[in-house]
């Protein structure tokens, strides 16, 4: 018995002195001081994932003199309540951000990471930078690159509500992306797997030639996937092969086709990443050619983005790929021929989820990666690329809040006409940064949407980073970048804080991962 209690002495002391030192401990990003925990079961009490705060507020305040950002914008940090755990971070906790602002540091994490997972800034920033404008990109160590400090995309519209977990809209003549939400987070792509495919197909074979079927491509498939009911022996042309793909889908068809391109659906694979890296896709790696479940076979919504560019620059592709019916040549189980019709539903003008100018388009669904849409559409001569991943069936109505903000925006996301050299550019002063807008003036007092992020600016101009909490009570955070942090973990002290997909600091909630908030957003740790 004494052992026991000597035993229980030390370990309270041990864990005093170690809550002393974790106390003491300055504000950091990036890095969990424990390995992270198993995520909670959700229970009652709480509500679900969060991607609003107290109060059920939305991101529908963010445009430019809504009344709840009227008035001084706090920056001492969120405090962890009377627990005794240490206050969030102030204004020049977070690094200074020296490389400059812009959307080219992206955001990191899925809608649901753990604690920690979410390493917001890892990298030392750049110096000597004149801030980066609309040529600012990120390269595959996250380092902004590019960038003349003019002609950035400003717009004081709000960004669209997308509900879906991923979500990147690009221009297609250019490539600029043009709006992300985890535009370059890794979801499973589903069924839109098969416009890379196609484009291989396309890009390799000629449509006369004959693909013969396999075992191998008939059988290798999960329960209920999609196909066109072929056996082996039976043989179709390239051509019926690309219309069965992309219109109905077919599972075993791609299979097929790859066996035909490359002989194996492995190596099919290998000449797939092999192209996708050459389209620049930096966090892509296919495992199949029909999308169909593979824990490693993952890609983004902005990879996807590209690849979808490329192949709807593919004339054989493009015209395959919008057309709404087409008849396919008898085969063993199919003696009179099959037609197959467009599974994208924004084609159809009597269906209510139409939209004018689509050119191509993909749809995707499997039990792991939910629904998953490409679009293509065009409007005076603009041609913009959508891609939502990871979405509970709001992917119609996310893609069509994509497409019009594109087109109803795209003069100022693409920077105007001649990048004005008077306005719309990003300003350095020491280790602040400012935005001059395009009458000539200086941010001060208000949010931005520059290149698909927001930006709040305080009232004496200078680009805010760290926390900040709004004259209605709620908190947000603006990583070193300058953008407001979404599906995020930001860390203050032993802290841990989600801010949800409207940018909101969640309290008194579990996040999408399963984490519970308290009411003052401090992530609760299960106890071991």
């Amino acid at each position: 018995m004494r052992k026991n209690l000597q035993r229980k002495r030390y370990t309270s002391l041990l864990a005093l002195a170690l809550c002393a030192s974790l106390l003491s401990a300055p504000a950091a990003w990036g890095e969990i001081p424990t390995a992270p925990p198993v995520p909670l079961e959700t229970a009652g009490g709480g509500s679900t994932a969060g991607g609003s705060g107290a109060g059920g507020q939305t991101a529908g305040d963010l445009a430019s003199g809504s009344a709840a950002f009227q008035g001084l914008i706090s920056m001492e940090g969120p405090s962890a309540g009377a627990s005794g755990n240490s206050a969030g971070p102030g204004a020049g906790s977070g690094q200074s951000g020296s490389a400059g602002p812009g959307s080219g540091s992206g955001q990191s994490g899925s809608a649901g990471p753990a604690p920690g997972e979410t390493s917001p800034e890892t990298q030392a920033p750049q110096t000597g930078n004149a801030g980066p404008g609309a040529g600012v990109s990120q390269d595959a160590a996250g380092a902004q690159t590019g960038g003349a400090g003019t002609g950035a995309s400003v717009s004081t519209l709000q960004a669209p509500q997308i509900q879906s977990e991923g979500a990147a809209l690009i221009d297609g003549s250019t490539g600029k992306l043009l709006y992300g939400k985890n535009e370059n987070t890794q979801f499973y792509p589903a069924s839109i797997t098969k416009l890379m495919t196609a484009l291989l197909v396309a890009e390799n074979c000629s449509l006369d030639e004959v693909v013969t079927f396999s075992e191998t491509a008939t059988t290798n498939l999960e329960s209920g996937a999609v196909t066109l009911n072929l056996t082996v022996g039976d043989q179709l042309t390239v051509e019926d092969c690309l219309y069965a793909l992309l219109l109905k889908s077919a599972n075993e068809v791609a299979n097929g086709l790859a066996e035909h391109v490359d002989g194996s659906v492995e190596k099919f694979a290998d000449r797939m990443n092999a192209r996708a890296k050459e389209l620049g896709c930096l966090n892509t790696n296919f495992e199949n050619p029909n999308g169909l479940n593979n824990a490693e076979h993952k890609t983004t919504p902005y990879d996807m983005a590209l690849i979808a560019r490329a192949a709807f620059e593919n004339p054989v592709v493009q015209k395959i790929d919008s057309t709404l019916s087409y008849k396919i040549a008898p085969t063993s189980k199919n003696p009179s021929g099959r037609t197959v019709t467009m599974g994208h539903k924004m084609f159809y003008s009597t269906d209510s989820r139409y939209y004018p100018g689509i050119i191509g388009g993909k749809t995707g669904y499997t039990s792991k990666a939910g629904n998953t849409l490409v679009t293509g559409a065009e409007k005076d001569g603009v041609r913009l690329i959508a891609v939502v991943m990871k979405s509970a069936s709001t992917h119609y109505v996310d893609t069509k809040a994509l497409l019009d903000y594109g087109f109803e925006n795209y003069s100022a996301l693409m920077g105007g006409a001649s990048g004005a050299s008077t306005g719309n550019r990003w300003e350095q002063d020491g280790d602040a940064w400012h935005f001059i807008k395009g009458d000539g003036t200086r941010a001060a007092g208000e949010w931005l949407t520059i290149d698909g992020q927001e930006y709040w600016f305080d009232a004496d101009g200078v680009m805010a980073t760290g926390w900040r909490q709004a004259a209605d009570g709620q908190w947000y955070y603006f990583r070193s970048s300058g953008a407001m942090a979404r599906d995020y973990w930001a860390q203050s002290g032993e802290n841990w804080y989600y801010l949800g997909s409207d940018g909101l600091m969640v309290r008194n909630a579990y996040t999408p991962g399963g984490y519970y908030v308290d009411e003052n957003g401090v992530w609760v740790q299960p106890e071991s």
